[in-house]
């Protein structure tokens, strides 16, 4: 058993415990565990002693995060439709394919809110969006732009926010 998978077993109890309070909406209980078990993930993966904080008390952070974060995003209305979808026979999906306008339409959709998103954002945030879009961790990004892991923290929160402002402005 890698040490991995003996933190995860080691920690399950607390996510556990977590996700017996919450109630997810068009969800059940192991999808909240499973949300759980993913910012347990999260923990051990980034966890640093530098920051100063035990990894008990991390792991509750990130295991609460990531928990709040499912049934905010369960919660928010754009994701409505998304959270309690029907599935259809498979014939029905082929009909209801987007069309090659459909398509073209969305991609442009997609340039239109990129671009207004890089108008809010300051050149420090471009640039902390453009790493993390190519898949480097908070602490990653910290090291290369030489700032500390809560500058980059505090930007990425700032980059969500006003990317749900740009989509919120968009619907």
């Amino acid at each position: 058993m890698s040490e991995i998978d003996q933190l995860l077993e080691q920690y399950k109890p607390l996510v556990l415990k977590k996700a017996r309070t919450l109630y997810l909406a068009g969800g059940d209980r192991d999808d909240l565990i499973q949300e759980g078990m993913i910012g347990l993930y999260k923990a051990i993966r980034d966890y640093d002693e530098a920051l100063g904080m035990g990894f008990p008390a991390f792991a509750d952070l990130c295991v609460t995060r990531q928990l709040y974060s499912a049934i905010r995003s369960d919660a928010a209305q754009k994701n409505a439709p998304l959270n309690r979808h029907v599935e259809f026979a498979e014939e029905s999906v082929r009909e209801t394919a987007a069309s090659p306008e459909e398509v073209v339409l969305g991609q442009e959709m997609a340039v239109l809110l990129e671009k207004s998103l890089q108008e809010k954002l300051s050149g420090f945030e471009q640039t902390v969006l453009e790493l993390y879009l190519q898949d480097q961790d908070y602490r990653q990004i910290a090291e290369a732009l030489g700032k500390a892991p809560k500058t980059i923290d505090n930007a990425l929160q700032r980059i969500r926010a006003k990317a749900r402002k740009v989509l919120e402005e968009y619907e």
